[in-house]
């Protein structure tokens, strides 16, 4: 009897050891990293997209956290450069023993990154970036939230060509990320039997654009299609608004509408940005009723298009977390959000399986209005 007593405590110690949760999971505490640019010229994406995640995580935390345990954000600063971001996914996983990723930003530092969560087989969830470079081949332990700049760039050249215009150039930073977008409209104008009338780049987290003018204004396009950071795509703005340039500015979403806005003041009247989240300022939909809710809550009274992102990357977490179960690991999140078919997170769908991580396909087109608001 003593025998099969022992042989039934050890087999109950085997099974807990199996099923013993990953790093950053204790019996009341799920610690989620994030790496971003959080200072340097794209600093606002980082901090607008952190400032979205913490409203949802606090408000799941004041309801009791997921399963019984709360969620904690440890941040890491990359500065928008590959090989910071590097640095900071090492230490995420190494220093601060983080269970999971959320939130990550760009492409240049995502495609540095992300072999090395992979090697450590740590999810992430959510990158502010469409490069299909991040999407191709597949790999089973990131998860996107938004559309691809595939889907963005389609948007906004089908939009201009449906106003007839043919002659579009493309302003794109010198990197992974630019390319990826220039890759994007040649693609969606070669669909129409058409080529970009000039293309210009610039050096990331840099504002040097003279050369990037001389490249397209003397091709006189009707619209300019820009991808790169808010800083640079503002700066390129207003020098070829004071050369008398008259034509249409479109950006995809990564540039930071709000932090675009408010870098061009005044000569914002009238750029076209394409966005990948529902419209935050009118409540028409649950989930934007829900997040303007939890940013009160939060004490944020600022709203935007990052933010709203941010909120959005938590929440299909957060579900993840909750389908998961009590017993959590990171096989287990993985398997639970890849059962995500179509979900409807409030206006916003989601959708994964075992074969594809890609998320959503939502799109939309914004214009900045006047005292630089957004218009739809």
């Amino acid at each position: 009897m003593r025998w099969q007593q022992v042989l039934a405590m050890l087999a109950t110690a085997a099974m807990a050891l199996s099923a013993r949760a990953d790093a950053g999971v204790t019996d009341k505490e799920i610690v989620v990293g994030q790496f971003a640019a959080f200072s340097g010229p794209a600093a606002q994406l980082g901090q607008r997209l952190n400032v979205g995640i913490q409203a949802y995580f606090k408000a799941v935390n004041e309801q009791g956290g997921v399963n019984g345990r709360t969620l904690r954000l440890v941040t890491r600063d990359d500065g928008y450069e590959p090989d910071r971001a590097v640095a900071a996914v090492k230490a995420l996983i190494e220093q601060d023993q983080v269970f999971a990723l959320v939130g990550a930003v760009g492409t240049p530092t995502g495609l540095a990154a992300v072999p090395v969560l992979t090697a450590a087989k740590v999810p992430l969830v959510g990158m502010f970036t469409g490069a299909q470079s991040l999407r191709e081949p597949f790999n089973r332990y990131v998860f996107h939230v938004r559309a691809s700049y595939f889907d963005e760039t389609e948007r906004i050249v089908q939009h201009l060509t449906t106003l007839g215009m043919k002659k579009i150039a493309v302003f794109y930073q010198n990197d992974a990320y630019g390319k990826a977008g220039l890759e994007g409209v040649t693609r969606a104008l070669e669909r129409r039997q058409l080529k970009p009338a000039a293309t210009a780049t610039f050096e990331r987290n840099s504002v040097d654009v003279a050369a990037a003018l001389q490249g397209i204004l003397p091709a006189q396009p009707e619209a300019v299609v820009q991808i790169g950071a808010y800083k640079a795509c503002a700066e390129f703005i207003k020098q070829a608004r004071a050369r008398g340039y008259g034509g249409q500015f479109f950006n995809v979403s990564f540039v930071g509408s709000k932090a675009l806005a408010d870098e061009l003041g005044p000569a914002g009247m009238g750029v076209v940005i394409s966005q990948v989240v529902p419209f935050p300022y009118t409540p028409s939909l649950p989930v934007v009723r829900e997040y303007q809710q939890r940013m009160k809550e939060a004490g944020q009274t600022e709203l935007d298009f990052s933010s709203m992102e941010g909120y959005l990357i938590a929440k299909v977490f957060v579900e993840g977390l909750k389908r998961a179960g009590r017993n959590l690991t990171r096989e287990g999140l993985i398997t639970a959000l890849e059962s995500m078919k179509d979900v409807n997170l409030g206006g916003f769908e989601i959708s994964y399986s075992p074969k594809d991580h890609s998320g959503s396909k939502y799109t939309d087109l914004t214009i900045i209005g006047r005292d630089g608001r957004f218009v739809r």
